[in-house]
């Protein structure tokens, strides 16, 4: 079942996040540019006022990432920019990720990126996967890597039913892995979280079919998003998502 999410992934290193940061009163927005090797065109959409605007120039001149850029257009506080990296993106994010072929890979597989607002502390993104598969692999890379906040996962398409034919997937919205979907599930079932317990965390983890750590560990990724999700979701400020990506 294809999938859109939206979701916003905590790494300063990415592209223009220090722009963002620098200047948080205007909103950035990019795409990337495909087939142009280690250093891909972008192309940024600042929404801002004249002094703003002004202002996220001189960011740009500042940051290494930013090569060199050029104003395409300007419609009222829209202004379209080219830009070409002055840094590949091994050298932007290298030092931050596991493994940057994984990070090629990611994007190799079937997914559409909507829209990426850059913002103080990160990228916050939109897009289309061919399944939930596609989805868990983008999300279990960067929990790998960075802090990944989901806010929201809709299946999309006719085929888009669930048994009570509402539309909905009634899984896909709780932002967990199958893996750490089953864990809880059968640690739940079990009694793993009853007080007092009536299963250990090996009776779970032979249940499963896992070694103890790896079940340990599957919980505790479940846990921390479910409340970065469910409660802390409820007292962050959050940022408007565009409706419509820009070209």
């Amino acid at each position: 079942m294809a999938l859109r999410a939206e979701y916003e992934i905590g790494c300063e290193a990415l592209p223009l996040v220090d722009v963002a940061a620098a200047v948080p009163d205007a909103t950035i927005e990019l795409s990337i540019g495909l087939g142009e090797g280690e250093r891909p065109r972008f192309t940024a959409v600042v929404t801002a006022d004249a002094e703003t605007t002004a202002a996220v120039e001189d960011a740009f001149e500042s940051t290494a990432f930013v090569g060199e850029y050029r104003l395409v257009v300007r419609e009222g506080d829209t202004s379209r920019y080219t830009i070409a990296p002055g840094t590949s993106m091994a050298e932007q994010l290298g030092d931050r990720l596991d493994d940057l072929e994984d990070l090629r890979a990611l994007y190799e597989t079937p997914v559409q990126i909507e829209f990426i607002r850059a913002t103080p502390t990160g990228w916050l993104q939109a897009g289309r996967f061919a399944d939930r598969a596609a989805f868990d692999e983008l999300r279990e890379f960067w929990q790998r890597n960075t802090a990944f906040h989901l806010r929201k996962l809709t299946p999309v398409g006719d085929d888009a039913r669930d048994r009570f034919g509402t539309g909905i997937d009634a899984d896909a919205d709780d932002g967990l892995t199958h893996p750490q979907r089953a864990a809880v599930r059968t640690a739940h079932r079990m009694g793993y979280f009853e007080i007092p317990r009536t299963a250990t965390l090996d009776d779970v983890a032979a249940e499963l079919g896992i070694s103890a750590s790896s079940c340990s560990e599957r919980l505790r990724r479940a846990q921390t998003h479910l409340v970065e999700t469910h409660v802390d979701a409820a007292d962050r400020e959050r940022l408007p998502l565009l409706e419509t990506p820009h070209d």
